[in-house]
């Protein structure tokens, strides 16, 4: 079963309301951006790890099969602007 990009930012902006999500890809490949106080304290790899606990069905059925991220706090995003 094929997944797209945008069936992916669904998940993920339901799963995490209060972050600014995109996603881009195609082919089982993908690339998250998201912005999120929900990152607030946890180092990249629980970073990583929330965002997986959404997406692994979709792995573990071969729909997904790359996944980078790029994972930071608000005030993060604010300080590379």
């Amino acid at each position: 079963m094929m997944i797209d990009a945008g069936q992916i930012q669904e998940l993920l902006v339901a799963q995490l309301p209060e972050c600014e999500i995109n996603v881009v890809g195609e082919g089982g490949k993908f690339q998250v951006l998201a912005i999120g106080d929900v990152f607030s304290g946890l180092n990249p790899v629980k970073r990583q790890q929330k965002v997986y606990q959404i997406l692994n069905p979709h792995i573990a059925s071969g729909a997904i099969h790359a996944v980078s991220m790029r994972l930071m706090t608000v005030q993060e995003q604010a300080a590379q602007a």
